[in-house]
């Protein structure tokens, strides 16, 4: 049986350690660079590099080469929790059981270090891309393409900004399901994607794997869900209940808590049933697809 929690732990040891390295060598002395260390190392599930890493390897690729472009995807989406808490967006002050970014140091900084952080994640993805052999270069330049674009006002931002733009407001489930796709699902998609892409992975392979990816990122985010209206705030390290405060769209709030459940386990079959068509070495992938539903953080 596949022991996903030794699995986790020997993906996020080297991970950990290059994110390190990495921050390490952005002159640490300075404010600015403190702030990216202090919210890249406060903890997380490192969902993103894990994901990157078990679709690599899913499809015969090296933990080792992708690992540039796993840290890569971490530093955006540090990025994108910093500019989350913001006052200005949702005003959050507990990350990850530590005072928010901006609250530890100040708006200003917090901006900028979210700054810092995707700038410096392009910097990684393009000098791994120049250090692969020629031949592979191709695939990390649409890589990178992808990435950008999920990141971008066509993904993750601007599912953000539905998200603040519908608050207050009550929207059908389809609307709900396209801005979670973008907002949550663009990245835990890519993070697939660009893994497995970079790895050699088939059109086939690649396009079975996509499909996980969305059942799974959307998944995520009704288990998020879920959790802020159920969760132990000790244990999520952040305030549950503050959707409803807000007045954010949710799926428990639009379709009832148990049927946002029944929701969430239906997507994770989906998931599990495209890696049918993979063998023991997408065990990692469906470990992690159950995990994403059943994690209490």
């Amino acid at each position: 049986m596949f022991d996903l929690k030794s699995y986790l732990k020997d993906v996020r040891a080297p991970v950990d350690q290059m994110l390190q390295q990495y921050l390490r060598a952005q002159s640490p002395a300075t404010r600015v660079s403190r702030a990216m260390t202090y919210s890249v190392m406060a903890g997380g599930k490192r969902l993103r590099p894990v994901l990157c890493i078990a679709a690599a390897e899913t499809v015969g690729g090296s933990r080792e080469a992708v690992l540039p472009l796993a840290c890569a995807l971490e530093f955006i989406h540090t990025y994108s929790l910093i500019h989350d808490d913001l006052p200005a967006m949702d005003n959050d002050d507990k990350r990850r059981g530590k005072p928010t970014c901006h609250v530890q140091f100040d708006e200003a900084t917090a901006i900028l270090a979210g700054d810092a952080l995707l700038t410096l994640a392009f910097e990684i993805l393009a000098a791994a891309g120049t250090r692969c052999a020629s031949d592979d270069q191709s695939c990390w330049l649409l890589a990178i393409a992808q990435i950008a674009s999920a990141a971008g006002f066509k993904g993750m931002i601007e599912g953000q900004m539905r998200d603040m733009a519908f608050e207050g407001t009550v929207i059908s489930e389809g609307e709900l399901e396209s801005l979670h796709r973008l907002k949550t699902g663009k990245m835990i998609e890519i993070s697939v994607g660009a893994g497995a892409l970079v790895s050699g992975a088939s059109t086939c392979q690649q396009q079975l794997l996509q499909t996980y990816a969305q059942n799974i990122g959307l998944a995520f985010q009704v288990a998020d869900d879920i959790l802020n209206v159920k969760g132990d705030p000790e244990r999520l390290g952040k305030a549950t209940g503050t959707d409803q405060i807000r007045g954010k769209n949710t799926y428990p709030s639009l379709l009832g808590l148990s049927a946002a459940e029944t929701l969430a386990n239906q997507l994770v079959n989906n998931a599990l049933m495209v890696l049918d068509a993979f063998d023991n070495g997408a065990d990692s992938l469906r470990a992690i697809a159950n995990y994403v539903i059943e994690r209490k953080r």
